[in-house]
């Protein structure tokens, strides 16, 4: 068949036959071409990291595999400009539409505007379609027709919507391929040789592709969901649905989790189960938050490195290079901070509580800047999404108006214990404390000599002395807040009297923070392979010394590391749930 009128769909985040509404345009327009463009340059700090790389990599081929079952397959180019790109495809094969699906972060957002003018420019019939959201952000609005700016509001107008989401799409049944014989597959390279080691480990756990994900979702709903309400707060167990890395690479759409997650609400609520109907609410509320991330993305576009806070810009964050290190490394001489970051490290995943635990100590017990958190995040979450990332590390910082404050600050001790009461998943990951009775586990500091020379530990030599008290951080919080205040109210003040220009939200004098252009945090472990696709030229990565951010700025402030061995007078916080998505 030749190509003249044919339809390009473009895939990206949505790697999957099912529910798609781009691909079943394409199928009923006619003959396809389907596209997947690795530009990953186009992203900037925020290239996949290397396990995001290796995810993409796994569902790609099976969605090849896919594909040509079906009559056609995935046509691969690598490029530097998505848009480009297209249009050199429209022109070889004579394409005369092109569909894709929605994203929601601010880069995209840019880029498919510009592809939308670049090719209609052209001739071309451009069509995006919703795919990725229950509702689009612009539907959910208040009666005067403004967008929320709290998700318990946002959330209770998507339960309560005239019109429910979507049912989702089956997969077609036969493909008609396009002519793609002159524009031949680039082979693409997402590893170099020194990551396959590390990423053959991924293999054990995970199985990437669209098919896996309905199991996976089949594989919740009938089994952990009943208890989730229950269960979800266990550190060391298998109760969430690990449905967020597919979620977020599309491989299952979100309608399709919400319509399945509603109809065994219905079937819990008729038979009386009232555990049930309270394990798919909580539920529900995670798909809402994922919501609420796009949500405030599409209306903040900023907010992935800008405070939605205006005020916290004037924040003194402490940079401090040996503090981030320790974090990242799991030798803060917390133990849950320390197994849950170590964790992170070799298998890139976290459970959500624990998520909450490693940042919020990051933020405010270190004082480290929120950034460098979010994007260490990035780098080394199988499920890192921009959006779900932002989203809950300006929770962290109290920057949301319906979040929690930024000056209360969590004892991990305490957290450890109501986390992981039997110290369990502290001695899987900090082999070092393995043997220390449960009494001690979660605060080795206190426990008596005896007993740390029973258990084969050394505190400062094989495992730290906690890194700053948390007595001292909070008050050190509390002075960092009084600062900002401080200068917040001299800038006003200096505005209002004419000495500065400039007027209306601070965010829009918000200057953000820059990672160096010449040491990124991606030489760690999660260096993009460079542009010729040769994973031998990469740059030398340091798994002993991941190596971090520096910035410089006369509202941030350098001091030497702290040392402590006691927090037994800690003062612990109540906090509100926290998004921080880990589905």
């Amino acid at each position: 068949m030749s190509g003249g009128g044919c339809s390009i769909v473009w895939f990206r985040r949505d790697l999957r036959l099912e529910d798609n509404p781009a691909l079943a345009a394409g199928v009923r327009a006619g003959s396809v071409i389907a596209v997947f463009i690795w530009a990953p340059e186009e992203e900037g700090y925020y290239c996949p990291g290397r396990v995001s790389r290796w995810w993409i990599k796994k569902s790609l081929a099976h969605l090849d595999s896919s594909l040509k079952k079906l009559g056609t397959s995935l046509i691969t180019k690598r490029s530097n400009d998505s848009v480009s790109s297209l249009l050199q495809l429209v022109k070889s094969t004579g394409a005369t539409r092109v569909f894709f699906n929605h994203l929601y972060d601010p880069i995209s957002l840019v880029r498919d505007n510009r592809a939308k003018e670049t090719l209609s420019a052209e001739g071309v019939t451009v069509c995006s379609f919703n795919a990725d959201l229950l509702y689009e952000p612009w539907e959910v609005v208040d009666d005067e027709g403004h967008p929320f700016s709290t998700f318990s509001d946002f959330w209770e107008k998507c339960l309560t919507m005239l019109y429910d989401p979507e049912a989702p799409l089956l997969p077609p049944k036969r493909i008609i391929s396009g002519d793609a014989s002159r524009c031949p597959s680039d082979s693409l390279v997402f590893e170099s040789e020194l990551e396959k080691g590390s990423n053959a480990l991924l293999a054990r756990a995970w199985s990437p592709g669209w098919s896996n994900a309905d199991k996976a979702l089949t594989t919740f709903i009938n089994g952990p969901l009943i208890e989730y309400s229950k269960n979800r707060s266990k550190a060391d167990s298998a109760t969430t649905s690990f449905l967020s890395p597919r979620l977020h690479f599309g491989e299952v759409s979100v309608r399709k989790v919400f319509h399945r997650i509603r109809t065994k609400q219905t079937l819990w609520a008729n038979e009386g189960n009232k555990a049930g109907e309270e394990s798919v609410n909580l539920f529900l509320k995670s798909i809402g938050l994922r919501e609420f991330s796009r949500y405030m993305s599409f209306y903040h576009p900023y907010s992935h490195e800008r405070p939605l806070l205006g005020q916290l810009k004037y924040f003194p964050w402490l940079v401090n290079e040996g503090y981030f290190k320790a974090w990242r490394q799991g030798r803060t001489g917390y133990p849950l901070v320390d197994a849950g970051m170590r964790e992170l490290w070799a298998t890139g995943w976290l459970h959500d509580r624990i998520r909450v635990v490693v940042s919020s100590f990051s933020v405010k017990v270190l004082q480290l800047p929120w950034t460098w958190g979010m994007k260490y995040f990035w780098d080394t979450l199988l499920d890192a999404d921009l959006e779900s990332d932002a989203l809950g590390w300006q929770f962290i910082t109290g920057t949301l108006p319906d979040g929690c404050e930024f000056l209360g600050i969590d004892n991990p001790q305490i957290e450890g214990y109501k986390f992981d009461p039997n110290g369990e998943y502290v001695r899987r990951w900090l082999p070092e404390l393995v043997r220390l009775p449960t009494e001690w586990i979660h605060h080795p500091w206190d426990a008596p000599e005896s007993v740390l020379q029973a258990a084969g530990i050394e505190l400062g030599s094989n495992y730290p002395f906690p890194i700053v008290e948390i007595v001292a951080a909070k008050e050190r919080l509390e002075e960092a807040l009084s600062q900002m205040c401080q200068l917040e109210a001299a800038a006003r003040s200096a505005i209002e009297n004419g000495m500065e220009e400039g007027h209306g939200d601070s965010t829009d004098e918000f200057v953000p923070i820059a990672f160096p252009q010449a040491i990124q945090m991606e030489m760690e472990a999660n260096n993009v392979p460079v542009r010729n696709n040769n994973p031998t030229i990469t740059a030398i990565r340091r798994y002993e010394d991941q190596i971090v951010p520096s910035m410089s700025s006369s509202f941030f402030r350098n001091e030497d590391e702290e040392t402590s061995v006691d927090i037994r007078n800690s003062v612990v916080d109540s906090r509100a749930e926290v998004p921080i998505i880990s589905m």
